[in-house]
């Protein structure tokens, strides 16, 4: 099973930690998360994501469903960087 390590800028930690936006569009897809903050207490935040079907992922991640989703956390999509396990 593939596994990411995705590391994007939110407007609010806080809100975006506590979000149940993760689950309710991830879980449907069998994907799983784990989540990071950076301990300087900037807006950065990361996830280790295993991904059942990484093409069904990266075909989601260009709908209007996960634009709408990410607004809803504050993802800065822009500062977005996703790493696939080697």
């Amino acid at each position: 099973m593939p596994t990411l390590v995705v590391f994007h800028e939110v407007d609010d930690v806080d809100h975006w930690l506590k979000s149940p936006r993760r689950t309710e569009v991830f879980g449907p897809m069998g994907i799983t998360v784990r989540t990071f903050v950076d301990p300087l207490k900037t807006n950065r935040v990361g996830l280790i994501a295993e991904i059942p079907d990484l093409d069904a992922f990266h075909q989601f991640m260009q709908s209007e469903t996960a634009a709408e989703a990410m607004k809803s956390d504050g993802v800065r999509p822009e500062t977005m960087v996703a790493l696939v396990e080697g």
